[in-house]
C-alpha cells in the first residue's frame, strides 16, 4: 500500500501543481494605470476562483484517499487497478479545470468538469467497497467508519448532481453551489472525526 501511497501523492502533487499554470500575471503593456491592473485581475477572477475550487477538490480527495489507504492491511492487483483511474481522473482535473474557466458560461463545459469530480468520486467509492468486500480492511477500523465513508462519497455525489442541474438556470450558480458542497465537505465537523 506504501507504493500506492507514493504513487498516488506525486499525481495529486503534479495535478495541483498544474492548475496554477492556467494562472498568467497580466501582461505589462496592457497596464498603464492603477485602473488597468484592477480591471485585469477582475478578467483573471473567473480563473482564479476555479483554480482555488479545483485545489480544494482534489485536497478533499487526497485526504479521503489517503484515509482509505490508511485503514486498509494490504491491497492486492485488482484494488490497484481501481486506483489507476481514480489518478487519471486525477491528473485531468487541471484539463477540465481550464475548460471551464475558459468557457465558464457554456453547459457542456460544466458537464464535462462535473463528469470529472463524479469519476473521482465514483472510483473512491468502489475502491472502498471493493476493500470492504474482499476482506482489505485492518481489523481495527472504527465501528461506524464503513457507514460513514459510504455516506459521505454518495452525499457528495448527489449534491454535486444537483449542482450540475443549475446551470439550467446559470452555470454561475452551478458552480457556486459545488464549491459550497466542496467547502462543507472540507469543514463540516460531524464528518472531520473520521475523514479530516
Amino acid at each position: 500500500m506504501r507504493r500506492l501511497g507514493s504513487l498516488s501523492d506525486c499525481v495529486f502533487s503534479v495535478a495541483m501543481t498544474l492548475l496554477v499554470l492556467d494562472l498568467h500575471v497580466p501582461e505589462i503593456a496592457s497596464i498603464h494605470s492603477e485602473s488597468d491592473l484592477l480591471q485585469a485581475l477582475v478578467a483573471l477572477a473567473p480563473k482564479i476562483g476555479m483554480f482555488a475550487m479545483s485545489f480544494l477538490t482534489l485536497g478533499l480527495y487526497w485526504n479521503g484517499h489517503n484515509t482509505q489507504l490508511y485503514h486498509f492491511k494490504r491491497g492486492d492487483r485488482d484494488l490497484v487497478w481501481i486506483h489507476i483511474p481514480f489518478l487519471f481522473a486525477v491528473s485531468m482535473m487541471p484539463f477540465s479545470t481550464k475548460f471551464l474557466a475558459e468557457f465558464i458560461t457554456y453547459r457542456f463545459a460544466l458537464i464535462v468538469y462535473w463528469f470529472n469530480l463524479f469519476a473521482l468520486g465514483a472510483l473512491l467509492y468502489i475502491s472502498w467497497l471493493y476493500a470492504t468486500k474482499h476482506g482489505l480492511l485492518k481489523a481495527n477500523v472504527p465501528e461506524g467508519l464503513d457507514c460513514a465513508i459510504r455516506k459521505r462519497v454518495i452525499g457528495a455525489l448527489i449534491l454535486q448532481a444537483f449542482g450540475l442541474s443549475l446551470c439550467l438556470i446559470n452555470t454561475y450558480w452551478s458552480i457556486g453551489f459545488i464549491l459550497l458542497v466542496q467547502l462543507n465537505y472540507a469543514i463540516a465537523p460531524k464528518f472531520g472525526r473520521w475523514l479530516g
